[in-house]
């Protein structure tokens, strides 16, 4: 047979091309073959690196090869075949051959053939699966305040994934149930935009509670890309009226504030006294009243209305002007520790007492008792004279004297 007169090098690309042909045509699998090359499927997201990799158990000396989808030879062995400087040399050795495909496209997904080139030509065949990322959530909506007790339906657009991503809906903290994600395909692109509708009954508790629109993809990690934005609640005025203090006292500045707690704040406010008219040294100012001196005659119950539009309430309060400060002790202060002291001295002085009366009883019976005793020996002698001269003479206690000093007379 004759060859024609080429190049060898023409000659020999000629020759491998024909054996790698007839090699992807016989699709012959040796399962126990050790120059069979074994590779895997990789997936990567758009703008990542890839490596893919190629090894056989043995080695005869024969060459491997990478390929790209569309069969362009991109590694033989260590030579470089196309000029494409995302596609580097990871590792090469006889039994293996790895290349990293940096920023990666949508396009660059399809199957790859890693080949050795022995008698027959051996294949292998790695799919990659490239990620399209989903662009960040918008959400609309929003433009308008919701008045209270009213509805608004929200609406989060996501473009760009690959499959298509999930949209999910929170309400704080807490998972909300939209509508089903819609998916539609882009002309001419593998990549989809999805959208997802939520419906809310709102009131004033909603007012600036935050709505956030999450999406859900292989290439992200959980909470990467999310959007959320804050709800506007259109609530009328809920009053309540605060006092500058608590204890008001007679001769001092004193105001009430009117809060009207309502969005929009309340732009009107009338004071009014119940039962009477605003005492004369009291000033309206917007949402305060103001006491130049407090006298009480300015007790009361004092009532604010308040406006912002949307609706209006009213709210009360009772005023007690106290004694000046010179006058009176505050009633709402707890007894001190000096009125303690003079409890306990009153207790030890009463016990003190009660032991004095008992004492001067006991000594009044002990008195009484040895005057009895004394006035029975005096009455004793009495008993055993013989006449009433002798009694009188015993009683006085004469008679023993007389024993005692006797005169002799010579």
């Amino acid at each position: 047979m004759a060859f024609p007169s080429t190049p060898s090098a023409l000659w020999s690309v000629s020759l491998l091309t024909a054996l790698f042909a007839a090699a992807v045509h016989s699709n012959i699998i040796y399962d126990d073959d050790p120059l069979q090359p074994m590779t895997s499927d990789e997936t990567v997201s758009v703008g990542g690196t890839v490596t893919l990799t190629c090894h056989v158990p043995e080695s005869d000396n024969s060459s491997l090869q990478w390929s790209n989808t569309a069969q362009q030879t991109l590694y033989f062995g260590e030579k470089r075949a196309l000029r494409d400087n995302r596609i580097q040399l990871h590792h090469s050795t006889p039994t293996e051959l790895s290349i990293t495909i940096a920023d990666v496209q949508l396009s660059d997904e399809g199957e790859y053939t890693c080949s050795i080139f022995t008698m027959p030509v051996r294949t292998a065949r790695a799919t990659v699966t490239v990620l399209g990322v989903p662009g960040k959530p918008q959400i609309s909506g929003f433009e308008n305040a919701v008045p209270d007790g009213g509805k608004v339906t929200l609406t989060c657009t996501s473009t760009g994934s690959k499959p298509p991503a999930r949209l999910r809906w929170y309400r704080g903290d807490q998972e909300v149930e939209g509508r089903p994600n819609v998916v539609e395909s882009v002309p001419d692109d593998p990549t989809y935009n999805v959208s997802s509708e939520l419906t809310l009954d709102v009131s004033r508790s909603d007012d600036n509670a935050l709505i956030t629109c999450a999406v859900d993809h292989p290439s992200l990690a959980p909470g990467d890309k999310r959007s959320e934005r804050a709800l506007r609640v259109l609530y009328s005025p809920n009053v309540h009226i605060v006092p500058e203090s608590n204890l008001p006292r007679e001769g001092e500045k004193f105001h009430l504030k009117c809060s009207g707690n309502a969005n929009p704040e309340p732009t009107s406010f009338i004071w009014e006294k119940k039962d009477g008219e605003l005492p004369p040294m009291a000033k309206v100012d917007g949402a305060f009243l103001h006491f130049e001196r407090l006298n009480k005659s300015d007790n009361g119950v004092y009532r604010c209305l308040a406006d912002n539009g949307i609706g209006d309430s009213q709210g009360e309060y009772t005023l007690l002007v106290q004694d000046a400060a010179d006058n009176s002790a505050d009633p709402t202060a707890m007894p001190t520790s000096s009125g303690v002291d003079h409890a306990v001295i009153g207790g030890v002085v009463a016990v003190i007492v009660f032991i004095l009366l008992c004492l001067l009883i006991v000594l009044g019976r002990y008195l009484i008792r040895h005057k009895g005793t004394y006035l029975t020996h005096e009455a004793k002698g009495s008993d055993d004279a013989p006449d009433a001269d002798t009694a009188i003479i015993n009683a006085e206690g004469g008679h023993s004297g007389a024993e005692d000093k006797k005169e002799y007379f010579i």
